[in-house]
């Protein structure tokens, strides 16, 4: 029996339409994006917020349907947890760069940062931190490795300046936990506040998975500093205020962007002070007339039912610097668009105009000044770097 004309005709169409979606398919390319962070472990919260801020934008670069040589992008993002350890964090870049992504969003600490950089220049993908402040990450020369935030000299000055000339201080112990980031910032730390016209009394370390500080504690409050710089996380900080509280000691607090988050409140249990812990980190956006501050925050409410940490901003920006890279590229392949990375000027991000320097650090960074009042983050004053 022949087919009749009508079951031929639906088969000519069902023919047709599997060309077409093939055809569709063909001209579709997925671009990987790679973001490692702590997601589990003591610096989960900033971890997952980091995640998150990078998930928004991969999600917004898909309903804007770019087309980048000649076909459309499909932007992907291949998150992976290395728990702010160095030895997780030099696995999961080798994962990424074995699933050939064609960028990098982290890592988020320096110790992670700093090996996994090597691992991601010898095989051409950049790597676009959105936290680390360590002046080795970008001081060993790489092509492939930028951040944009401020490093740990910019950090160390803003803070030591504010204590000294502002709040008086004169006297500081230091404390650090022997990571690439704590020992790193505090050596900034010092330096500043030796030229700022202070006075380092004391110097102390442990580690970063530290939850006892009766003893150094003991040997810092016989000391008399009227601070304790903390170069470490918050995970630190927070329980070292609470057992200050015990021992009586009731200098005050400084730290790096390590510290700025209202998770130290949490672990402190109560034992802060209002204006008792001071802190300097990447500037928050002040100017918001387009209202894209506003609109980030709407979204990532809608997305994720929280608020946006700090970090959210910084992963969003820097997924979105890496699209805008690819975009005036037309081509995703890494060797092909570095260059224009490296080449970015006046970036409009979420967090301020980025320009990179030879080396990959950012052009005239903002930082911004806090202390903790009632319970939250308060900001007190930003100032541009030069």
């Amino acid at each position: 029996m022949k087919p009749s004309s009508s079951r031929m005709a639906r088969r000519v169409l069902a023919s047709a339409l599997a060309g077409l979606a093939f055809g569709a398919l063909a001209q579709e390319q997925t671009i990987r994006i790679g973001l490692v962070a702590p997601m589990s472990g003591a610096l989960a919260v900033s971890g997952k917020a980091n995640q998150k801020g990078g998930q928004l934008a991969v999600d917004e670069l898909n309903r804007q349907q770019l087309r980048i040589g000649g076909q459309r992008a499909r932007f992907e993002l291949m998150a992976e947890d290395d728990a702010g350890d160095p030895k997780q964090g030099t696995a999961a870049a080798q994962k990424l760069v074995d699933a050939r992504v064609h960028g990098v969003v982290g890592h988020q600490t320096s110790g992670s940062a700093i090996p996994a950089s090597r691992l991601y220049s010898e095989a051409g993908i950049p790597q676009v931190s959105p936290s680390v402040t360590a002046p080795r990450y970008t001081d060993q020369g790489f092509k492939t490795t930028f951040r944009i935030v401020a490093g740990d000299a910019s950090i160390g000055d803003v803070i030591a300046t504010h204590a000294v000339q502002r709040l008086r201080m004169k006297r500081f112990a230091i404390v650090d936990d022997r990571s690439s980031y704590g020992h790193g910032i505090a050596e900034e730390f010092a330096k500043a506040a030796v030229r700022a016209g202070g006075t380092i009394v004391g110097r102390e370390h442990a580690s970063d998975r530290s939850s006892d500080f009766s003893a150094i504690l003991t040997t810092i409050k016989a000391q008399q500093p009227d601070a304790i710089f903390v170069g470490g996380m918050y995970a630190m900080a927070g329980p070292m205020l609470r057992q200050m509280k015990q021992l009586g000691l009731g200098a005050g607090m400084l730290g790096g962007d390590g510290i700025c988050d209202n998770e130290l409140l949490r672990l402190a249990g109560g034992a802060a002070r209002d204006d008792q812990v001071f802190c300097a980190a990447s500037g928050e956006i002040e100017d918001d007339r387009e209202g894209r501050l506003r609109d980030f925050r709407k979204a990532y409410r809608q997305r994720f039912d929280m608020d946006p940490e700090l970090v959210s901003l910084y992963s969003y920006d820097a997924v979105k610097l890496l699209a805008d890279a690819i975009r005036r590229a037309d081509s995703a392949n890494p060797e092909t668009y570095l260059p224009f990375l490296a080449r970015t000027r006046d970036y409009a991000g979420l967090t301020g105009r980025i320009s990179f320097d030879a080396k990959g650090d950012l052009l005239h960074p903002q930082l911004a000044l806090y202390t903790f009042r009632h319970g939250v983050r308060a900001h007190l004053a930003t100032v541009q770097m030069p």
